[in-house]
Parts: structure tokens; sequence; C-alpha cells
């Protein structure tokens, strides 16, 4: 008998409706089932879970993946938000969530990034993120350099440059020109964010590689790092960001047939 965690975002699921009727569903099921909102995924809940299902948009996903992986819990998303490109599930496809009651379900592995921030030679910030880390500026253009184990890649002035996971390629990335990757695949994309130049281009990278940025000297403008679309954090003038491929890694519970281009094609509104 499956432990089936249900953690819904309250701003998508007002008064928590759709998972108030999935856990009906899943206990008339045979399943046993447990109830917290997003914020309250500890971890006595995550070691008692076998899945945790989320009820949300992409970023309600993204904070659950980054709690449920450090306990080896499989992580579905249910779509209550708009595009959705992690969600395995719509709101048509709920009935599948029996399916988990068996225990005996694909699941698929990401990679995940980890990110320090580098200050005169000490690390002040730490995080790590399954979609991106972004470097990025208050509304004026940054002079940005990017290094692939200490070699130069780029520079160039901009609104700064996103280091993503394939399974960010779908988010920030791709609003920003950058290539779309398949999410299962390994490696570092670097993409330019509003380059003012003609010239400076997006990179896929090897996921071994060991990614700086260095902001130069932007004198009286701002500029920060966000790992996940979190709090900003701001930088300093030759701030150095190190981006490496993490030891953690996110696990998805895969319950349709619907390929990964089908996904994407339907997200942005095409026809295959």
């Amino acid at each position: 008998m499956s432990k089936i965690l249900l953690c819904p975002n309250p701003k998508r699921d007002r008064g928590c409706r759709v998972t108030n009727s999935v856990r009906d569903m899943l206990i008339n099921a045979g399943g046993e089932v447990d109830v917290c909102t997003i914020d309250d995924m500890t971890g006595e809940r995550l070691r008692w879970a076998d899945f945790a299902i989320t009820f949300g948009g992409d970023g309600t996903i993204l904070h659950a993946a980054r709690n449920a992986c450090a306990y080896g819990v499989p992580v579905l998303g249910v779509n209550l938000g708009h595009k959705g490109f992690i969600a395995e599930l719509e709101m048509r496809d709920i009935d599948m969530l029996r399916r988990l009651i068996s225990g005996s379900v694909r699941t698929e592995k990401r990679m995940m990034i980890d990110v320090e921030l580098i200050r005169k030679g000490s690390v002040i910030y730490k995080d790590f993120a399954l979609n991106d880390v972004v470097v990025g500026s208050m509304g004026r253009t940054l002079p940005i350099s990017a290094y692939g184990d200490e070699r130069k890649i780029t520079s160039f002035s901009g609104d700064g440059i996103i280091v993503s996971t394939p399974t960010g390629s779908t988010a920030y990335n791709l609003s920003a020109g950058g290539p779309i990757l398949e999410p299962d695949t390994e490696n570092i994309i670097l993409t330019p964010i509003c380059p003012h130049t003609l010239f400076a281009k997006g990179f896929v990278l090897s996921p071994n590689r060991t990614v700086t940025v260095e902001v130069e000297d932007f004198g009286r403008k701002s500029a920060y790092v966000s790992t996940d679309g979190a709090k900003p954090v701001p930088l300093e003038p030759r701030d150095r960001i190190v981006v490496t491929r993490s030891e953690k890694v996110a696990e998805f519970i895969k319950l349709t047939e619907r390929s990964f281009y089908e996904r994407v094609s339907e997200k942005l509104g095409d026809k295959l």
C-alpha cells in the first residue's frame, strides 16, 4: 500500500478543493494519504511518504522537488497554473493518480546544479537549483564574463545570463531565446539575457564543467543572483558565481504516455 503525500499551493487550489477530492479518491482506492501545504513539507513527512503530489504551477513543483530530493521521494505535479512545463498531469488526467496505489510506477531522474557566490575569496552564499541560476541587473546592462573550467567562454554587456539545467530549458531560458533540451539529458546551458551585441550566443556545455560567471565593475548599477526564482541576492563588482553539477538528483513520476515534444507543443500553443 503506497503512502502518498498531497501538497497543495493554497493560492492555486483555493480551499484545497482539488486536493481534498484527490485525497478521498486515493483513500477509497486503498492508499494511505497525508496532506500538507507546500510550505509544510517537513523531513518527517517526507521520510514517511513513498510519493509526493503537488497541486499548483511549476513554482510549486520546483519547491516540492527541492525538498523531496534529499529524501529520495519522487514528485508528480498536477498543473493548476499557467504553462506547467514540469507538471505531469492536467486536471483532465486526475484519475490516473489511482495508479500510484500499486506503487509500481515509472520515474525519471533530473540533474540539478549547485551554486556558490564567492566574494573576495570567501563563499558567502550557497544553494542548489533544479531549473536555473540567474545573474541579472536592475534595469541596466552589466559587463559579464562566463568561464568553463577557468577558460573564457564569452564576455558581453547585457541584462544578465542564465545558467540552466535541461529541466530549466523551458523556463526563463526559453523566453531568453535559449535552446530547448530534453529534460532527462545532462547538460549545463548558458544563455545571455538581452545582450547588447550581435555576437553573444548561448552555449550547451558538458554537465561536468565548472561554470563561473563574473560580474565585472558595474559602478553604481545594481546586480543580483537568484536560484530557481528565489529572493535575489545582491552582488558586488567582481563577485564570482560558480555553478557545478550537483550530487542531488530530482525524481519525477511518469504516468502519461505523452512525449516531451507533445507537451512542449501543447504548452506553447502549437500543433505537431
